[in-house]
């Protein structure tokens, strides 16, 4: 079964965070697809249909959950949510760049990788 990513796009650091992780993890996982939050929720009809084959993953930059307010709006179902600002806080790191990712940025990312990686797991045992 494939599950679709959906990440902030946020120009913050944790919106760099989960673009980058949402990125990285649909490249390494099988039966995964990310969906661009911008397409959503502009109305790309096609984009809107496709997501509501699959269970997603949101990856929410902070606590306003953008990501699930857009799905929301269109009328798709959230699965799973992860908020990058409480999954970095329990390993007590702090995303610093909005555009460029650094040695410290590239911690984050993984992080929020092993949280994306969790979740499927999570809906895979469903």
């Amino acid at each position: 079964m494939k599950i679709a990513l959906a990440g902030c796009n946020g120009m913050s650091p944790n919106g760099l965070i989960s673009r980058a992780a949402v990125y990285d993890s649909n490249n390494e996982l099988e039966n995964t697809i990310s969906i661009c939050m911008g397409a959503t929720s502009g109305g790309n009809k096609h984009l809107n249909e496709l997501i509501k084959k699959y269970p997603i993953i949101a990856v929410n930059g902070c606590k306003n959950e953008c990501v699930n307010t857009i799905l929301k709006e269109k009328r798709v179902l959230v699965e799973k949510t992860i908020n990058i600002d409480e999954e970095l806080e329990k390993t007590k790191q702090t995303a610093k760049n909005t555009v460029r990712l650094d040695e410290n940025d590239e911690k984050c990312v993984k992080t929020i990788k092993k949280a994306i990686q969790n979740k499927i797991n999570e809906i895979n045992k469903i």
